[in-house]
């Protein structure tokens, strides 16, 4: 198995949610990049947005993610759109099984309907579920680059655990 398990897909499908399950489960370290940002710049997500833009948030977020690559036997879990980078994405490849957890965009729109928490998604003009379905299909690209893929809209947390972990023992 690669040393690090990595959790990619868009932002509400259960990245911090199931790592942190994930990481219980395989007895190791969890680090959600999204809160690593947060730390260092201490401050909220939409703060950094909203003061010094998405820019300069991604230019934190890839430096986090050379950070993170640097370590092993972690499950990480990353920000939605942290895989658009190239580098992002060859450093994260590198350091381990890139997992991509999806899920259907009803159910996305459901999860992340609180506005204030999701920068990308609130700053977007047009209907909230059409901005989903537009952010999933640009994103796509970048997502199906995973070594495997489960879908979340409907399974417990515990079945998708146990499945990553089948996927994993079967040496990916």
């Amino acid at each position: 198995m690669k040393e690090n398990v990595v959790l990619i897909g868009f932002m509400g499908v259960g990245k911090t949610s199931l790592g942190k399950l994930l990481a219980a489960k395989l007895g190791r370290p969890f680090v959600d990049l999204d809160e690593k940002i947060e730390h260092d710049a201490a401050m909220k997500i939409p703060e950094i947005f909203a003061r010094y833009g998405e820019r300069f948030f991604r230019e934190m977020e890839k430096k986090a993610v050379r950070e993170v690559c640097a370590r092993r036997n972690i499950v990480i879990a990353t920000g939605g759109g942290t895989v658009k980078d190239a580098e992002n994405l060859r450093l994260l490849k590198n350091s381990g099984v890139i997992i991509c957890l999806t899920t259907e965009p009803e159910e996305i729109f459901r999860r992340t309907e609180r506005r204030g928490e999701r920068p990308v998604l609130d700053a977007r003009r047009e209907d909230r579920l059409d901005a989903i379905r537009k952010l999933l299909t640009e994103r796509q690209e970048f997502y199906s680059q995973a070594d495997f893929q489960i879908d979340t809209t409907s399974w417990s947390p515990l079945q998708i655990v146990n499945e990553i972990c089948d996927y994993l023992k079967r040496g990916n």
